[in-house]
């Protein structure tokens, strides 16, 4: 290591990956204003504008049909196809200046018109893209290494703007990446479920007890969920459950996405309109508003989490299933990343599964959003600190690494998914 760090073309790296951060982080933060604005005046101000308080049923059908149809051109007509297909998952390379164009328009007309996906790969691609740029306006040296390099921490200074912490972007490349291989997911798993067992018997038997066995710990004032057996036995169900669900889920998005690779723009308004389809029953059948079930599901998280009582069981049970349709389809059609819609389900079933006897909604939507975060994006340990990071606290992270394990080697132990097609 000291080698590598002596070498002059690696401290060289260091110093415009410094340099890489304030534009790229100012550009990231300046392209999710514009997606959150765009966002409010489509779902908010208009419908107000025209006398109502929320969307009506109809309202995503013209909205997504101007979706479809947008990225549609632009997957045909600009270089990169706007971007890959997030069927594919996550990934941090691959992404030049000539394809940036594309890729911001194909997410504008995603995410803001109401595609079931987040931000994140866009993202990942405008900092990978803007690294590239940068390296060659400084005419840094171009060799293989290098352009990975840079293009990872372009793309970690970019999602550090939408998860608001570096640790997550730093860790969340290096899974994506894919550095160290199979080899490094075969290290991390037994290391993660033995620290998260051992934190749960720890923490009972020290109750059990009343002995202390000291720790390097901060003492809160905000009392911690009190974790026991129920939990730990609700938490292994749920995540088996959710990676069995969400296999069949991301299966349809790569099977779409093979069907739209026939004939993009028709496919692709089709795929949009279906989603759309599916908020517009959501919003008939349950009167609540549309956005529930379109759009990545960060507000409706926030809701979700905010006041989980809200929700009666009819409408977590149908949006659980209309979202997941609608997530599918704008896997195999649309731009974004899978990771926004993913943390909505896991935790809309959580919250369903909440009354469960010993359970509880916080250890719940722990567990259910650990467990969907992992079957998605198969990065054990991206999902944890991801989790924990919304959650505000450690307190759930024995469940959280629970879930995460045991949803990951479920999802693993599954038949493999057929590789895409290549864009015609």
């Amino acid at each position: 290591m000291r080698d590598i760090l002596r070498a002059p073309g690696y401290l060289k790296i260091l110093v415009v990956s410094a340099a890489i951060g304030v534009p790229v982080s100012l550009i990231a933060f300046w392209f999710l204003v514009g997606l959150h604005e765009l966002e409010h005046v489509l779902w908010t101000d208009l419908p107000q504008s025209l006398g109502r308080d929320a969307p009506p049923w109809w309202w995503p059908l013209p909205l997504l049909l101007v979706a479809g149809a947008v990225v549609g051109l632009v997957a045909t007509r600009l270089p990169g196809a706007g971007g890959h297909v997030p069927a594919e998952g996550l990934h941090a390379g691959g992404t030049s200046a000539a394809t940036l164009p594309g890729v911001l328009l194909a997410a504008a007309a995603s995410l803001p018109f109401g595609a079931v996906l987040g931000p994140e790969a866009p993202l990942i691609a405008l900092g990978a893209g803007l690294a590239m740029l940068f390296r060659d306006l400084t005419r840094t040296a171009g060799t293989r290494q290098a352009t990975a390099l840079l293009g990872a921490a372009g793309a970690a200074a970019a999602i550090a703007a939408i998860f608001g912490n570096p640790v997550i972007a730093a860790v969340l490349l290096i899974e994506v990446a894919g550095v160290g291989g199979p080899q490094l997911f075969a290290v991390m798993l037994p290391a993660l479920l033995s620290s998260g067992v051992g934190s749960l018997v720890f923490t009972g038997f020290g109750r059990w007890t009343g002995l202390d066995t000291g720790s390097l710990s901060l003492a809160m004032s905000v009392p911690l969920p009190r974790l026991d057996a129920a939990d730990v036995l609700w938490t292994v169900l749920m995540a088996v459950a959710l990676a069995l669900s969400l296999h069949p889920v991301l299966g349809a998005g790569r099977r779409i996405a093979a069907y739209v690779s026939g004939r993009v723009l028709p496919r692709t308004v089709l795929c949009a309109l279906g989603a759309g389809s599916c908020a517009a029953l959501y919003a008939l059948t349950t009167g609540r508003t549309p956005a529930d079930v379109a759009l990545s599901g960060q507000a409706a998280l926030s809701r979700l989490g905010g006041d989980p009582h809200a929700w009666g069981v009819g409408a977590l049970l149908a949006v659980i299933l209309l979202k997941g349709a609608a997530y599918a389809l704008c896997l195999g059609s649309l731009r974004g990343g899978p990771v926004f819609p993913a943390l909505f389900l896991g935790a809309a079933t959580g919250v369903l599964l909440a009354p469960l006897p010993g359970l509880g909604v916080v250890p719940a939507m722990a567990a259910g959003m650990a467990a969907a975060t992992a079957a998605t994006l198969r990065l054990p340990v991206s999902s944890v600190v991801l989790v924990v990071l919304l959650l505000g606290s450690v307190a759930m992270m024995p469940v959280v690494i629970l879930a995460v394990v045991v949803a990951f080697v479920t999802t693993e132990l599954l038949p493999e998914r057929e590789p895409l097609p290549a864009p015609s």
